[in-house]
């Protein structure tokens, strides 16, 4: 079931025009556990800036965190996959808030396949709603028996998965795609607690890293095969991984 709330009280059909007639706007997606948020500040910035850059206005945080307790306490919940959608209609004084909750969600350990597509999100750097490569992409690669898509520009550079930030071993370092993508509030936790760097990353080098694995707001999972490139998973570095993760602590909401 899904519970949702806009502006702090339960969606009527009339409220969900907005939602439902709107296409321009962003969200953050987070897990919910006790009442507690891995990387809370990190949601609230993004909220906060992606705000300021697509409607030239402020977003209260404090306003987030009293419409999501609101949600969870009338869903009767203290474990959930939360989201906070923001728009701006035109003429209104303050943004619009949108909370929905439902199950809690962990990603699957086990090892993801991964097809490379020639797609590149627009405004890479905002999780805005428009999705519709991402999912259009998302479908394809499952149809074709893979778990998910990953992003590459018309040369081959590497940028994201569909609905992931993708990391690569190469024996040393933890390494980021330096390419225009999304940075994932899990992609932000880790990147410093474990040696880390940005590089450039393409297709025809994926077969010199030794490993891979995935983030999101659910979790981790380690990569076995993007395309035609098998991958061993390397036990000891999603054990750095696991480590680094559970060493993040949970902020009340």
């Amino acid at each position: 079931m899904t519970h949702i709330e806009i502006n702090g009280a339960p969606a009527t059909a009339d409220a969900l025009r907005l939602p439902a007639l709107t296409g321009y706007g962003h969200f953050t997606a987070m897990q919910v556990r006790t009442g507690r948020v891995r990387g809370l500040e990190l949601h609230l910035g993004r909220l906060r800036s992606a705000t300021r850059e697509l409607f030239g206005g402020d977003l209260d945080p404090e306003r987030v965190r009293t419409d999501v307790r609101h949600a969870l306490d009338a869903a009767g919940v203290h474990d959930a996959s939360v989201r906070v959608h923001v728009y701006w209609p035109d003429g209104d004084e303050r943004a619009t808030l949108m909370v929905t909750v439902r199950p809690p969600r962990t990603m699957p350990g086990r090892p993801r396949s991964l097809l490379p597509v020639p797609f590149v999100r627009e405004v890479a750097h905002i999780k805005h709603l428009g999705v519709f490569g991402q999912n259009h992409f998302l479908a394809a690669a499952r149809r074709a028996g893979h778990d998910e898509a990953l992003l590459t520009d018309p040369r081959g550079v590497v940028a994201e998965g569909a609905v992931t930030n993708i990391a690569f071993w190469d024996g040393a370092s933890v390494v980021w795609p330096d390419a225009p993508a999304l940075l994932g509030i899990t992609m932000a936790l880790l990147e410093p607690r474990l040696p880390s760097e940005r590089r450039r990353v393409t297709l025809a080098g994926l077969p010199s890293y030794r490993a891979a694995f995935v983030t999101n707001s659910e979790g981790f999972a380690p990569v076995e095969r993007i395309g035609d490139v098998a991958y061993p998973v390397d036990a000891e570095v999603m054990k750095r991984v696991a480590a680094a993760y559970d060493a993040v602590a949970w902020d009340p909401v």
